[in-house]
């Protein structure tokens, strides 16, 4: 049901608000489920300690001081809890200055020692009129908690007794679960612990069972699929291009390529994921395959998340397969439109043997004459509708998708159990391992002298921001204030700046003149995470670490060791919390995709790893897949029983509801 229908009585602004939370229908309100809970905890001042959150009622016995600092404001006044004066600090709250003499107030906030607290937040109400367990969503400025709970509690009063169980019964009875329904009422509006944790329990199962459950269709389908035109390769030909090149592939390099030339020489459709660490050698083995696909007779595409990524791909087939005769063509956005215009025609005319592109590969004028194998680089980064367009290009092509954001075996099952698995652990020998410095503060001015002395050795920096430009609603450095400032304090050298919304001429000028070492301090968003290769830049400073996941900053320091010479890397983060120094710890003391890619699943969950899943099989809100290994081996078991029995009518439920969403996202594995 939508949100503006008319049973729910939502206010448009109302449904602005939620539609800017990503919000549009009833069912994803209800499954938007709280990201902590604050429960209240009250006790006496004599057991107070400093820097811990208390909760207390007072009265408010001074008139409100407020100053302002900028876009910031603080305001300051004296309360009397119980026998106690306590001084009292808020933030950002100009209205506090509404408050008036007399007034009774709860407010919540941390205790700063002796008689003063920092409010985090007050209301009017008695302490003892709050619940005692609280939920707190995930929001966006301008949007408050009360919006977010009135409209939850307003659909879930009005749709409760038509929401129906996914769950089969006998699975619900198996468990001791509760209904849907239950369920939902006590993750929203628990009373006490008991109720969330029972809720979770519920709520976790269904996610596991929908998502293997959709995995195991996928796989039927894929096992019932129609004859694939085998890929019969000229065998000798690549033996001889293996023996060609300048090093010896690794063990496990030799065995990924061997499962992808038996996918491409099958009657059935290649679907695999091909994992490992950033430096493994993943392109080296797709470009091999891509070739292998030439030999015999048909087209290959590679498919590269950004423009920077195709154009060095392009160039690293290029000089790999061109002294075998095979063609390869990049096509881009940017591109001038005769030079597109006449790769086009040769695409579809079949003289260009392997095509590298970003979105571009993907419109309507792109006709290929005989497409046979697709490579998605970065596969986490393209979007169902984005690989099932390409897909549809070809005649039951096959597909292999590259990942350096590797995850260990039986975690990879898990996540993508209805792909084959290639994994490449071993590195090639002699490659060194980046020296990662955590600075606990948003500035590199402890470790100035380090990277001057960098610069001073001819070598090149990345500076690493998570904005753009200044944003109020979000507060961290961006590039151009820190370009501007950086061509300060580096006077000698050249500063300049990169981001996405940059064109595609501007973004690839500045990647010329970096990689000509004409640009000797880069300061960039993430756009830079793949697809750069400048060996002489050995130094990388990450603003904000904090705010991006430990993959990403694993994938972002893999820039700075691509040569002989030591890489450094620093990550900036002024935050106090102990889960994100935990986190940035883990990338300092390991240089392991796999061992950093379980710990970023371990304490964030699988939407990094995952990114858009590839199979629009569902992902997972509560389930930890590191944490919920007995939950999830339930699931995996009780899905396979139902797929023993499709037509059974107390499976329907759970079956139609991914066949439902299989066929709105997956039409591309058909």
């Amino acid at each position: 049901m939508e949100l503006n229908d008319k049973r729910l009585h939502m206010t448009p602004k109302r449904i602005e608000a939620l539609s800017r939370l990503n919000l549009h229908t009833a069912e994803e309100l209800l499954s938007y489920y709280p990201m902590r809970y604050d429960t209240l905890a009250v006790r006496p001042f004599e057991q107070w300690q400093p820097k811990e959150k208390v909760t207390f009622e007072a009265e408010v016995i001074s008139a409100v001081k407020t100053w302002r600092h900028g876009r910031m404001t603080s305001s300051s006044f004296d309360v009397q809890s119980s026998d106690r004066v306590l001084k009292i600090t808020i933030f950002n709250r100009p209205w506090a200055k509404n408050l008036s003499l007399q007034q009774i107030i709860t407010i919540q906030g941390i205790y700063q020692g002796g008689s003063r607290v920092t409010a985090i937040s007050y209301d009017m109400h008695a302490l003892k009129d709050h619940p005692a367990i609280t939920p707190v969503y995930s929001t966006k400025q301008g949007i408050q908690q009360r919006t977010i709970r009135d409209c939850i509690s307003r659909v879930y009063e009005e749709l409760q007794n038509e929401i129906n169980d996914i769950i089969p019964d006998q699975f619900i009875r198996k468990y001791k679960l509760l209904h849907k329904a239950e369920a939902l009422k006590r993750v929203h509006f628990p009373e006490t612990q008991n109720d969330i944790s029972s809720a979770y329990r519920t709520l976790k199962y269904e996610e596991f069972l929908k998502f293997f459950t959709a995995v195991a269709q996928l796989k039927n389908e894929k096992g019932n699929g129609i004859y694939k035109q085998p890929r019969l390769y000229d065998e000798k030909r690549i033996a001889q291009m293996i023996a060609g090149l300048p090093y010896e592939l690794t063990a496990d390099q030799k065995k990924a390529l061997d499962d992808i030339l038996k996918d491409l020489g099958s009657t059935k459709s290649m679907y695999r994921l091909l994992q490992g660490d950033v430096g493994c050698g993943k392109t080296i083995v797709a470009a091999i395959a891509l070739a292998a696909c030439q030999s015999a007779g048909f087209q290959g595409a590679l498919l590269a998340p950004t423009e920077i990524l195709a154009l060095q791909h392009a160039r690293s087939l290029h000089d790999l397969l061109d002294r075998y005769g095979i063609r390869t063509a990049v096509l881009y956005s940017g591109m001038p439109m005769d030079e597109k215009s006449q790769i086009l025609k040769e695409i579809a005319e079949g003289t260009v043997d392997i095509t590298v592109g970003t979105h571009a590969i993907l419109q309507e004028t792109v006709k290929f004459h005989d497409l046979g194998l697709v490579v998605a680089d970065e596969q986490q980064r393209f979007g169902v509708d984005q690989r099932r367009a390409l897909k549809q290009k070809g005649n039951q092509a096959d597909f292999l998708l590259m990942s350096a954001t590797p995850i260990p075996r039986t975690l990879a099952s898990t996540l993508f159990g209805d792909m084959d698995i290639s994994t490449i652990e071993t590195m090639p020998s002699g490659r060194k391992e980046p020296i990662t410095q955590y600075i606990h503060e948003n500035s590199f001015r402890s470790v100035l002298g380090d990277v001057q002395d960098l610069l001073r050795k001819g070598h090149q920096l990345y500076v690493i921001c998570a904005a753009v430009e200044d944003n109020e609603e979000y507060d961290a450095r961006n590039v151009q204030d820190t370009c501007a400032s950086l061509q300060k304090l580096f006077s000698k050298y050249r500063v300049a700046l990169l981001h996405g919304r940059m064109s595609s001429d501007e973004k690839q000028d500045v990647m010329n003149a970096f990689a000509a070492d004409q640009i000797q301090v880069l300061v960039s968003t993430t756009v830079v995470e793949v697809g750069m290769n400048v060996v002489n830049a050995t130094g990388m400073i990450i603003y904000d670490a904090d705010r991006f996941g430990l993959s990403q900053l694993h994938q972002l320091r893999g820039r700075i060791q691509r040569g002989t010479e030591q890489g450094r890397c620093w990550l900036l983060s002024s935050s106090r919390e102990a889960s994100v120094q935990e986190r940035l710890n883990v990338l300092v003391r390991s240089n392991n995709g796999f061992e950093i890619s379980y710990e970023d699943l371990r304490l964030r969950g699988p939407g990094d790893i995952l990114g858009t899943r590839q199979s629009g099989v569902p992902d997972f809100i509560l389930g930890n897949i590191i944490e919920d290994t007995g939950m999830i081996n339930a699931a995996r078991a009780d899905a396979e029983i139902m797929m023993r029995d499709p037509e059974d009518p107390a499976y329907a439920a759970v079956l139609e509801w991914v066949r439902m969403r299989n066929e709105k996202e997956s039409a591309y594995v058909d």
